[in-house]
């Protein structure tokens, strides 16, 4: 099964993330198929918290993948503020 999930990064307290598409059995910081976009938590005054690649996301879940909690949340995020 393909999800599109989390994949930490950064450094101790400082967490960033990149969004991935992998399968499922693959660890989460380790081999993935592609990365759609990036979220940082953390992000402060002019930084970019969040970046997603909406085509390539909306391909994939048409191809049966399947979003983590987190990154569903993120995706709806994303939907209202383009709207």
């Amino acid at each position: 099964m393909v999800v599109i999930r989390l994949a930490r990064g950064g450094s101790k307290k400082r967490p960033f993330y990149h969004i991935n598409v992998a399968d499922a059995r693959s660890p989460r910081d380790g081999r993935f198929i592609e990365r759609v976009g990036f979220f940082n938590p953390v992000a402060r005054g002019q930084e970019e918290a969040f970046r997603i690649n909406a085509e390539r996301v909306e391909y994939w879940l048409a191809k049966g993948a399947q979003p983590t909690d987190r990154v569903a949340s993120l995706l709806k995020q994303a939907k209202k503020a383009q709207a």
